[in-house]
């Protein structure tokens, strides 16, 4: 089951940092909302997860395909661009959470 909350506070982190960004500062009232709601949601769910995951598992999954996610649907949704060297460092992310789920027994 922390596996399942793991994978829900990721995609409430992606929603967070996408509604950060395209709230222009908290001046959008709807896309606000979403962003507190990402934010609670992510906490909720990493804090969950975290009752059987060591942190030093949970936290760094949790970050790290959130910051892929959120590039990726950055590129989709704000039409931001995705270079080689972006590409290499996602890489390096996924292969570290492959890394780091292994080695969790769990």
């Amino acid at each position: 089951m922390a596996w399942i909350y793991l994978a829900l506070a990721v995609v409430f982190e992606i929603i967070f940092a996408l509604g950060a960004s395209a709230s222009h500062g908290f001046t959008k009232l709807k896309v606000s909302l979403i962003t507190v709601a990402g934010v609670v949601g992510g906490i909720c769910f990493i804090s969950l997860a975290l009752k059987t995951l060591d942190v030093g598992v949970g936290y760094p999954i949790w970050t790290g395909l959130g910051a892929v996610g959120t590039v990726v649907f950055g590129a989709l949704l704000f039409k931001e661009k995705i270079t080689p060297a972006k590409v290499v460092c996602f890489v390096a992310i996924i292969g570290g959470v492959v890394g780091l789920k292994s080695l969790a027994g769990a």
